[in-house]
């Protein structure tokens, strides 16, 4: 969260700390609303775009060219040409896109607006390029900036954090087309925050703009999380030993990603020019792919829900190969520049475990072992408890596996809990 700047005097937007509780609430509600809203529109203009330039790269072009669309050579230079044009982009754009993706987080201070045309352009080459890195990330970031720069000149007396926790929940609210989502990341932030007024109250107006978000983009593009997996007949003996053991092993796979990110990023800083640490990263990229197939390749939502839809579809072992090579994947596209989020790819990693961990043992139900899966890494890349939990028990929609879940969440914690985190310093160091 951003540092609060010096105070200023009390606005209509950020009425006197004496004022009842209530009407000071409320005198937050149309802001937030307003800001959940333009968030939320943001998100779906890049991602349009991004759907746009995706069909054109991965469907037009190779048609038009009589290659296969999926191919391995077409994968390989289409991932290449992503690295490259990035890596010119970011060159060319003022502020270079911001600061080191590798060192950033999902909620960080605000920078400065003229970086944010980049960012997302940059964002939308990597997302239509299959890049294996989600929207989150960047989009938070431009949405915090563009936020926290019209906030501050609109109510110049609100507090300078409010702006950036109106534009994290409403991104957030709209990533995953619910306000809990943004409610259950920031309260660990909150928490970690104390500050005066009750917990609630200073959840209040981001949880405003999270369902403002989480609603507009409901209405305009219907998301769903819901993998339509077999239904799960209900917890057995059985269940819970299967669960602490996927949920370890998935907390392991992210740990094996997060103590090879410091390595990956100096052997990429060691290139000394960002256009060519891309445009490697981006081969790097596109062998991944050739190697565990096009599944593997872009943010990894809309190919989850294509694993997921088959889930005696593969073998174990290909299963087993998908989820190591999207892990690698995530690993490589975060540490050579490429502007994205950790948490799509990170359930695509998990939920090719969870297969993989049904694929070996049948009598293990596929929704339990998938959203074991994704809590385990889940845990380890974003060492976020409530979001973790909260996605792997979305992804299958049935409260039914909820005491599982909690229970495979001890184990998994224990693993990763004062470990190295996915995320690096100024200096390279992997922040704990």
């Amino acid at each position: 969260m951003a540092a609060p700047e010096p105070s200023a005097p009390p606005s209509p937007a950020a009425p006197h700390p004496a004022a009842a509780p209530s009407r000071r609430l409320a005198l937050l509600v149309l802001p937030a609303v307003a800001v959940g809203v333009v968030c939320a529109l943001i998100l779906l203009g890049v991602s349009l775009l991004a759907e746009q330039l995706q069909d054109v790269l991965w469907e037009t072009l190779p048609d038009a060219l009589g290659v296969g669309r999926f191919s391995s050579l077409w994968m390989i230079v289409m991932l290449t040409a992503t690295g490259l044009a990035v890596g010119l982009v970011l060159r060319a754009v003022p502020g270079h896109g911001g600061p080191d993706p590798a060192t950033t987080g999902l909620v960080d201070a605000p920078m400065r607006p003229g970086i944010v045309p980049g960012l997302l352009l940059v964002t939308v080459l990597a997302l239509a390029g299959g890049v294996s890195l989600g929207p989150e990330n960047p989009i938070t970031a431009a949405n915090i900036a563009l936020a926290y720069w019209l906030g501050r000149r609109a109510a110049p007396g609100a507090p300078a954090e409010l702006w950036v926790a109106l534009a994290a929940a409403g991104t957030i609210g709209a990533l995953f087309g619910t306000p809990v989502a943004a409610a259950l990341i920031l309260s660990e932030t909150l928490a970690s925050q104390p500050g005066p007024g009750a917990f609630w109250d200073r959840l209040f107006a981001p949880l405003a703009s999270g369902t403002a978000g989480a609603l507009t983009m409901s209405l305009i593009a219907e998301p769903s999380f819901d993998l339509s997996l077999p239904a799960y007949s209900g917890p057995h003996w059985g269940d819970l030993l299967a669960a602490l053991l996927i949920a370890s092993a998935g907390a392991v796979l992210g740990l094996l990603a997060v103590y090879a990110f410091p390595w990956a990023h100096r052997a990429f800083r060691a290139l000394r020019y960002p256009v060519l640490a891309l445009t490697l990263g981006g081969l790097a990229l596109g062998l991944l792919g050739a190697l565990g197939g096009h599944l593997t390749l872009f943010k990894g939502l809309d190919e989850v829900k294509e694993i997921a839809g088959d889930p005696d579809g593969w073998s174990a072992g290909e299963f087993a190969v998908m989820a190591v090579v999207k892990t690698a994947a995530l690993v490589v596209a975060a540490t050579c520049g490429f502007r994205g989020g950790r948490i799509f790819p990170a359930v695509f990693a998990g939920t090719a475990l969870g297969l993989c961990a049904h694929a070996l043992v049948g009598a293990v139900p596929p929704a339990l072992a998938v959203s074991c899966g994704v809590l385990g890494v889940l845990l380890a890349v974003t060492r976020q408890g409530w979001v973790s939990l909260f996605t792997a028990a979305v992804l299958v929609s049935d409260a039914s596996v909820l005491p599982l879940l909690c229970a495979a969440t001890l184990p998994a914690w224990l693993l990763v809990t004062g470990r190295a985190q996915m995320q690096l310093d100024r200096e390279g160091r992997a922040l704990r």
